[in-house]
């Protein structure tokens, strides 16, 4: 299986999850190591493009491709299993544990669970402290500059 992550340059390359533990997101709470990917470049953009401002969008964006082996076990969230309101921002606490639930809990190496920015997508959440986490390998990472058109209003 194939998933996304679209990064900056100037963060290393690789799959640690720290930078989700510093501030806390959608599915992690602050201090939860947890990586974020996508089922497409394009979900992997919008999940992006989401948090950025148009006028100090940064140029310095790379795709990466990560491939997870299909022997590896995916736990599944579906959005009916969720707490109510769980798409909205700011982030809901409830929706944060679920991904520290994932994290302690330790069955899973990633976890299947739905797009809030586009319906009807999902999102892969790697952990890294599962003992199968290591055979999670970045497969390429390549410049992801923006397309201007994207931008004009």
């Amino acid at each position: 299986m194939q998933v996304f992550r679209l990064t900056r340059k100037k963060y290393k390359i690789e799959l640690s999850g720290k930078g989700a533990a510093v501030m806390g997101a959608r599915w992690n709470s602050k201090g939860t190591e947890l990586i974020y990917t996508s089922a497409s470049r394009a979900l992997a953009m919008a999940e992006v493009f989401i948090h950025l401002s148009l006028n100090k969008l940064p140029s310095d964006f790379v795709m990466l491709e990560i491939n997870i082996p299909e022997t590896l076990k995916m736990g599944t969230v579906t959005a009916k299993e969720l707490p109510e309101r769980w798409n909205e921002f700011p982030y809901r606490f409830n929706t944060q544990q679920f991904g520290d639930g994932l994290v302690s809990d330790n069955n899973y190496a990633f976890l299947q669970v739905p797009s809030a920015v586009v319906p009807g997508d999902f999102n892969y959440l790697l952990n890294p402290y599962h003992a199968d986490f290591s055979k999670i390998t970045i497969k390429t990472y390549t410049d992801f500059p923006m397309d201007n058109r994207l931008f004009k209003i």
